[in-house]
């Protein structure tokens, strides 16, 4: 009664923050029930949104291999209660110091097909397993054995395929047949498992369990560490001991930014996502959106984002290898500098712009967002890039292989598959982190609060910044995550869409302002999103109907 007396007063005086002390619902959204079941059942025995993280990261390692896994990597965003901190943890994979700028180009200086994406010479080396014993150590309260417990437990008795699955086990099913140990696992006599089929995975358990009795040494050093460095060798990779052991992960300051009254946290480089995402909006802050029609509002934002990735493809990368004035970039004053030459009735041509170089990125990836108790939270998103990344399982461990590899620029210039774009900063160098579009977010008003990411690999960002905007317009968590979406990169220079989120209108209207418009055959994204009103205490979970993904509140 003396805090809703308190807060009663406040309000009265026009303050809120003690409200704000509220204790919300725990929430997990993730893109599989059975990692936001494990999630919560570690909130239940009295971890927090840490150790629920470890449990939700290691059990979709287990149950979405074509979507993360130790063998991969990713960001972790936290805010920590106890110290008002925010700080995201750098889990990226890194290139193996035998790496080379020039490692996927014949002798003509052209890129060959499929090097930087199948088998082991695609793999950088993995961070996610030293990013789950760093989280369990430096911020969770339960031990890793118990953490881990979930992820063991399904590698062992396995999960059922689903029709998600096989659409995956199908996309890259002759990169799959490559590897006997994938096959093995990941197909049944060759083929795509039926429907149902309980895969299962003792390797992989083995290293579960081993990860959770010796930490980082248990996967970094001794027998593991050779056996993983010893098959990946011997089938075409060029891995070392020395990788594994230097491997560390970082932690970072996340990039802020504001949108009206809303704060911005999110990831910082070699993500590319905050900073993309407060260009974006710093540019879209001086127009009245909702003052513009519904034409105008696509019109503002596929421009904003024009010039947003544009300048991801020419500044950002690895700040340990690449000089970036992220001040200057995430300013105000840059923001309106853009915005100048952006007219409402034309569409602005790419080409018209500073040129900037080609790379790639992969589009499939995952995300979860956790609030406990407490009010502590976070956003993750994972990846092995593409599905079943490099499609290679080293034998006898169970870790299926990243093919991040492709991540970086391997020759500038040159397309690829997404049409994502990069410069110099992202050229491949020994020990160097991949650009990344991964966008795990943090937006905060005084009276609500949002957690959210999304995979979708080039269209990352975007569905983020659609994300934000409806937070912001007070749409609820299941309209944000369902709404269909847009998207432009810069490169190629089209506007790509859902069906159904551009009206027949629409887009005759952007087309004769000189947009080229693409609708795709599918829809794309697997948004995962929780909401805290602090007002009224009220906590919202929504997954992406895109997915199979669960979200609950309790």
């Amino acid at each position: 009664m003396k805090i809703v007396r308190l807060c009663i007063l406040l309000l009265i005086g026009g303050l809120t923050a003690a409200c704000n002390q509220s204790t919300p619902s725990p929430a997990v959204a993730s893109a599989h029930p059975a990692a936001t079941e494990a999630g919560l059942a570690v909130l239940e025995e009295g971890g927090n949104a840490f150790d629920a993280a470890v449990a939700v990261s290691a059990t979709l390692a287990v149950v979405e291999p074509y979507s993360s896994g130790l063998g991969g990597g990713g960001f972790w965003l936290l805010h920590e209660v106890d110290t008002d901190r925010n700080v995201m943890i750098d889990g990226r994979e890194k290139a193996p110091q035998q790496a080379r700028r020039d490692m996927y180009l014949d002798e003509q200086g052209e890129v060959i097909d499929g090097l930087s994406m199948d088998g082991p010479l695609a793999a950088g080396i993995p961070g996610e397993p030293a990013t789950l014993v760093h989280l369990a150590r430096e911020y969770g309260r339960l031990s890793l054995s118990r953490t881990l417990a979930p992820a063991i437990r399904a590698a062992r008795e396995g999960f059922a395929v689903t029709p998600h699955y096989q659409r995956m086990a199908r996309f890259r099913l002759e990169v799959l047949r490559r590897s006997q140990a994938a096959a093995e696992v990941f197909l049944l006599d060759g083929e795509v498992p039926p429907l149902d089929h309980v895969i299962r995975q003792p390797d992989l358990a083995a290293t579960l369990e081993q990860l959770a009795r010796q930490g980082s040494e248990g996967f970094y050093k001794g027998k593991l560490a050779e056996r993983l460095v010893e098959e990946t060798r011997a089938a075409g990779g060029i891995w070392t001991r020395e990788d594994l052991r230097r491997y560390q992960v970082v932690e970072r300051e996340p990039i802020t930014g504001s949108y009206g009254d809303y704060r911005i946290i999110s990831a910082s480089p070699p993500s590319s996502g905050g900073v993309a995402l407060v260009s974006m909006l710093n540019m879209l802050e001086d127009y009245d959106l909702a003052a513009h029609s519904a034409v105008d509002r696509v019109h503002l934002m596929i421009e904003a984002m024009r010039r947003a990735y544009r300048d991801r493809a020419e500044y950002l990368g690895d700040p340990d290898f690449v000089e970036m004035d992220i001040e200057r970039l995430t300013s105000k004053a840059y923001a309106a500098r853009l915005r100048q030459s952006i007219e409402l009735e034309q569409a602005t041509d790419s080409r018209m712009l500073p040129p900037a170089t080609e790379s790639t990125e992969g589009n499939d990836t995952t995300h979860f967002s956790i609030l406990d108790s407490e009010g502590n939270r976070v956003a993750a998103t994972l990846s092995v890039n593409y599905p079943f990344g490099s499609g290679f399982m080293v034998p006898g461990t169970g870790v299926l292989l990243n093919n991040e590899m492709d991540d970086f620029s391997a020759k500038p210039g040159e397309p690829n598959a997404y049409g994502l774009v990069g410069a110099e900063a992202n050229a491949i160098e020994p020990g160097k982190r991949m650009l990344s579009s991964m966008s795990p977010t943090f937006v905060e008003h005084d009276d609500r609060l949002a957690i959210l990411g999304t995979p979708g690999g080039s269209r990352i960002i975007t569905m983020v910044l659609h994300g934000i905007l409806g937070f912001v317009e007070g749409h609820s968590a299941q309209t944000i995550v369902g709404s269909p979406r847009y998207h432009h990169q810069y490169l190629p220079d089209q506007v790509q869409y859902e069906p159904g989120a551009l009206t027949a209108e629409q887009q005759q209207e952007l087309t004769r302002r000189g947009h080229v418009l693409r609708e795709l055959d599918n829809h794309y994204g697997n948004m995962q999103l929780v909401i805290w009103n602090r007002l009224n205490n009220r906590v919202e979970a929504a997954s992406d109907p895109r997915g199979e993904g669960l979200a609950v509140s309790r």
